[in-house]
């Protein structure tokens, strides 16, 4: 099938599969991140941090997070959507069960695979959830209320990482060669998921 052939979900039920599947792989992806030790993403740090300092587990910390995040929505007049609150609960959850799961690599050639494996399975999550339309995450909230009070989507996003990413390394969480690796590699790879998964 050619990429202009490619359908678009519009039904509910496709739609539900592709945000559910969205957030099971996005859980996925950040314990495989954390379990490289080689860096996670900014908002995998900061979860990561929060964690260590309270003892939650990494799911918890996320699900917590997401919910404090959505208060920010409040002043930023965004308006929260089915998807929204499926990724508040379900990623936490889905990162807690893959960090049960999965083994802890004992070798470097095992951790760069985790590390490589995470980047590309999260930005097929991205797609995914984001192209099921029903509602964004509620991190990509922030980031779209910041450009309705006028910055750019660069400058946004930029804020937004780097103060969580600062804010987890102080707390502990661990950031490195991953944390790069994400940021060079994330457009790209999402851009490339769009092509079999369209954003609608």
């Amino acid at each position: 099938m050619s990429e202009a052939t490619v359908p678009v979900p519009s039904s509910l039920p496709v739609r539900l599969v592709r945000l559910y599947g969205g957030l099971a792989l996005y859980g996925l992806a950040t314990a495989l991140l954390l379990e490289s030790g080689l860096g996670n993403n900014p908002w995998g740090v900061f979860h990561q941090g929060l964690s260590l300092l309270t003892g939650m587990s990494l799911g918890t910390a996320i699900i917590v997070v997401g919910a404090l995040v959505m208060l920010l929505w409040i002043p930023l007049r965004q308006k929260p959507g089915f998807g929204t609150v499926s990724n508040v609960i379900f990623i936490g959850l889905f990162a807690d069960a893959s960090m049960y799961v999965l083994p802890t690599p004992g070798h470097l050639v095992a951790e760069v695979f985790y590390l490589t494996t995470g980047v590309v399975t999260l930005a097929l999550a991205t797609v995914l959830y984001i192209g099921a339309g029903l509602g964004p995450g509620p991190r990509d909230g922030i980031m779209t209320g910041l450009m309705r009070l006028g910055l750019s989507v660069r400058t946004s996003r930029l804020l937004i990482e780097v103060t969580v990413l600062i804010a987890g390394w102080l707390l502990g969480g661990t950031a490195g060669m991953g944390t790069l690796v994400f940021a060079l590699a994330i457009g790209p790879l999402t851009q490339l998921f769009t092509r079999w998964f369209p954003l609608t």
